[in-house]
């Protein structure tokens, strides 16, 4: 009796340890910006979403406003999968896919939906491949929006207006190219620094998109503002290839559903932000007279256009852009 009674907890104690146990997965999500900021909305949603799908097998913790690494910092910890996931913007991959500066092109797309079929598209496939030979997977492109110009010098009506004229620009080939295309003076400086460099008179003017304008209110300490839609800023989400590729397939499937569901919803509100967010520059400008805004014409828009466009060739080489890339993105209707 004794004797079976050992044998049945040891077919017991087997049976349970034959038994799979499923362990609950985390995806460390690092953002540069506070949870307030669009993106972090748009990440919580993201989180419920997998959560709930997965059944809490795979569990999402996101750690804002850089508490986790700076953008210089975390495409390497992504590659050492200290964490799992971010959604740095195109410029920090200038060094290591120099192809995404496609996207800093002036006046590349037509328009923001054609932009968007860009990246959904063929162009933007390719490009994901070459952040997949990088060791990352690319999820998605989401937007910031599209680029304006302003200055505390000369009013920019025509490309003219902008001869020797300090710009600030980020870290960028081809925005320093664009600037020297119309004769301005391109001037690397970070972030953080704009607003002063503006107020102090270091800088005449700079280039960004509405949302930014606003929020580090560049507006105040500049005469004035042109709309040019002539760049685009933007964000590419991407995860650990070192976490995807070890993630099982329906855990795959939740995090791509929810990642497509999420794109959509991205696109939406950064629009609704630049638009709400240039409503009010435009209501200060109203109130103060300290802004004079130009809303140019399609004429006007064109000359920039021809300005700037010449200096296309000067990235047809495949270690810059592609020639193939560039003209792909051109004929996406």
């Amino acid at each position: 009796m004794k004797l079976m009674k050992i044998t049945m907890a040891a077919t017991l104690l087997s049976a349970v340890l034959a038994t799979p146990v499923i362990a609950e997965t985390t995806l460390r999500i690092s953002l540069q910006l506070p949870l307030k900021h669009h993106l972090g909305q748009n990440l919580l949603d993201f989180k419920q979403q997998v959560e709930t799908a997965s059944k809490g097998d795979l569990k999402i913790e996101i750690y804002p406003s850089a508490q986790l690494y700076k953008d210089n910092a975390v495409l390497k910890a992504l590659k050492l999968n200290s964490v799992q996931m971010a959604a740095p913007s195109f410029s920090k991959f200038g060094k290591i896919v120099p192809q995404l500066a496609l996207f800093d092109l002036p006046f590349l797309f037509k328009d923001i939906d054609q932009l968007h079929r860009v990246q959904d598209g063929e162009v933007g496939q390719k490009l994901k491949g070459l952040v997949y030979k990088k060791g990352f997977v690319a999820l998605n492109f989401w937007d910031n929006h599209f680029k304006q110009l302003s200055s505390s010098g000369k009013a920019l009506i025509t490309p003219a207006d902008a001869k020797g004229q300090k710009f600030r620009i980020m870290s960028s080939k081809v925005l320093e190219a664009q600037f020297q295309a119309v004769g301005a003076n391109p001037q690397m400086m970070p972030f953080s620094e704009v607003y002063s460099g503006l107020q102090q008179g270091v800088i005449d003017g700079q280039e960004n998109t509405l949302s930014n304008i606003y929020t580090k209110k560049f507006y105040e300490v500049q005469k004035h503002l042109s709309i040019t839609n002539h760049g685009y800023l933007g964000y590419l989400v991407v995860m650990s290839k070192k976490f995807w590729d070890k993630l099982p397939k329906d855990l795959k499937s939740n995090v791509a559903q929810a990642m497509n569901e999420a794109t959509t919803e991205e696109r939406k509100l950064a629009q609704e932000l630049n638009d709400s967010q240039f409503a009010l520059i435009e209501e200060y400008a109203k109130k103060t007279g300290r802004l004079e805004i130009h809303k140019l014409s399609e004429a006007q828009i064109d000359q920039w256009r021809q300005a700037v466009s010449k200096i296309y060739p000067e990235f047809y080489s495949d270690k810059k852009i592609g020639e193939d890339l560039i003209k792909a993105a051109i004929a996406t209707k």
